[in-house]
């Protein structure tokens, strides 16, 4: 079978369509979709839909009206994972559970109340068996005071303790490195985040804002509604 990049290259209609439709960007993948004469396009974590002569675009819910199921529902949340995932753990900071069960993505901002919040309450989450992978999401942007402390504390000695310390209120030392700030903001911008904390869960769905360590494991459990 051939892959899914080997298979791009089979849509000559599509791909200029899709030059012309949305330039400038290059489709991931492009796929047969579960309708026939359609086809599933994928720019990161976002999902088009375009006809095989690449006349008509589209974007939006594909529903089996017969079998009663959304057939687009779970493919956004797959496509955050596997853009969450090429980012790899390296790349993150993580609070990892001695015991872990589950493991969530939060995108945060050091200068945020309710992320403070959050991680004021990451011994307990830990202790839950939930491990925390951070992403920095500085939402004054880049070149600001949140976006400087969150490089900060990626090129501290110890990540963690300068993230806990900033939490707490105290302003990092100023430091400059290598760090993939600008990779996490582009990443929110793809998954069209506006607030903090986003905790992305184990399925890719966004839940906005704080939890409590409890109900976030709770959610994670199945037992409820985050």
């Amino acid at each position: 079978l051939l892959s899914a990049v080997q298979a791009a290259d089979d849509y000559p209609a599509i791909r200029k369509a899709l030059d012309t439709a949305l330039p400038g960007g290059k489709p991931d993948r492009i796929v047969p979709a579960p309708i026939p004469g359609l086809f599933e396009v994928t720019y990161g974590s976002q999902l088009f839909y375009v006809s095989e002569d690449g006349r008509y675009l589209m974007q939006g819910h594909v529903l089996d009206v017969a079998a009663r199921k959304d057939l687009t529902e779970l493919r956004p949340g797959e496509l955050r994972k596997a853009a969450i995932d090429k980012i790899g753990e390296d790349n993150m900071v993580v609070f990892a559970a001695e015991k872990p069960k589950h493991t969530v993505t939060v995108f945060t901002d050091i200068d945020c109340g309710y992320c403070r919040k959050l991680h004021s309450e990451i011994q307990e989450t830990n202790a839950l068996g939930i491990t925390v992978r951070y992403l920095f999401f500085p939402r004054s942007g880049p070149n600001t005071e949140s976006y400087y402390k969150a490089e900060s504390v990626w090129c501290a000695k110890d990540r963690k303790a300068a993230l806990t310390a900033a939490k707490n209120g105290k302003d990092p030392e100023r430091k400059t490195c290598d760090n993939p700030v600008d990779e996490h903001m582009k990443l929110v911008r793809e998954f069209g985040l506006e607030g903090t904390p986003a905790i992305v869960m184990e399925d890719g769905r966004v839940v906005p804002g704080y939890l409590p360590a409890k109900r976030l494991a709770a959610a994670l459990d199945g037992k409820m509604q985050p």
